[in-house]
């Protein structure tokens, strides 16, 4: 059996390989795909086999994909292009006879207002109509997306517009094991699996953050378009400012909460804690 992830240059992806080998998934049978291929040389030194995919570079997606039984499509990170990315790696999948894709979506897919939300249920669709036997990973925020700050939130505190609303996020490991978990067995076609960790809002997220740096740090709440001005202010262009700060007025109206154990479920274990997540965030940046 030959499993394919793509984007295996980026983070979600490379842990996806990692995961496939941690459950014994014999090197060879896994190939790791994308456009930097260079950044993948250990994997290809442990027996992985690495192929050059470009989303926008079809001829590179069907060699990619020759011979492959099952792929794990892990969406583009290009917003705006990734219909018509996904579009190709679908298409190329088709043809190469792939029997299982597993796609890493958003949350709520079907029935969200995020504007990160439309190109994830438009690829939905695209998997509905292209006949091949699939599973939606409809993961909700990675924990990376609040750690990664930190830096900012001794500096300055948490700001956002999520208001008292609870986020499901849940560490980019936990969803690749998820993901390579599907990917890796069997039963899971026609499956929709909302993904996320245990809740939590901002407010207790800066409760964590103080806890686990002995500092104090506060959220403060303000009106989306507030936010999106403080986010373009920071340095971020104007339209990732608004899907940021989008994210947030989603977070407030629950449409990152998860409700279920489907992650649990697939990883056998509970998903890590915020709190852990935090704490090894502090101690890497301490390192």
């Amino acid at each position: 059996m030959s499993i394919v992830v793509t984007g295996a240059t980026g983070h979600l992806g490379r842990l996806a390989v990692e995961a496939l080998l941690e459950r014994g998934v014999p090197a060879a049978h896994v190939v790791a795909t994308g456009r930097r291929t260079g950044t993948l040389a250990d994997l290809a030194d442990r027996g992985v086999v690495v192929r050059t995919a470009d989303y926008d570079d079809e001829a590179s997606l069907e060699e990619a994909l020759a011979g492959a039984d099952r792929l794990l499509l892990v969406s583009g990170s290009e917003v705006g292009q990734r219909v018509r990315q996904h579009r190709n790696a679908v298409a190329a999948a088709r043809a190469a006879g792939v029997g299982f894709i597993a796609y890493t979506s958003i949350a709520h897919a079907d029935t969200s207002t995020l504007l990160l939300a439309e190109e994830h249920r438009a690829t939905e669709q695209l998997l509905a109509e292209a006949g091949v036997p699939h599973a939606l990973l409809r993961n909700s925020w990675y924990t990376e997306n609040y750690t990664a700050q930190l830096p900012v939130y001794l500096e300055h505190g948490i700001a956002g517009a999520a208001g008292d609303g609870a986020v499901s996020a849940a560490t980019r490991a936990d969803y690749a094991a998820a993901a390579a978990a599907v990917v890796a067995t069997d039963g899971h076609a026609g499956a929709v699996y909302e993904l996320g960790g245990a809740p939590f809002t901002m407010t207790e997220l800066a409760q964590v953050v103080s806890a686990a740096t002995g500092r104090t740090v506060t959220y403060t709440d303000l009106p989306v378009e507030q936010y999106q001005q403080v986010l373009v202010a920071a340095g971020l262009p104007e339209p990732v400012a608004a899907v940021v700060a989008d994210g947030d007025r989603g977070v407030a109206a629950g449409e990152l909460l998860v409700e279920g154990d489907d992650l649990a479920r697939l990883l056998g274990r509970a998903p890590a804690s915020l709190a852990d997540a935090v704490a090894a965030a502090v101690t890497a940046l301490r390192a």
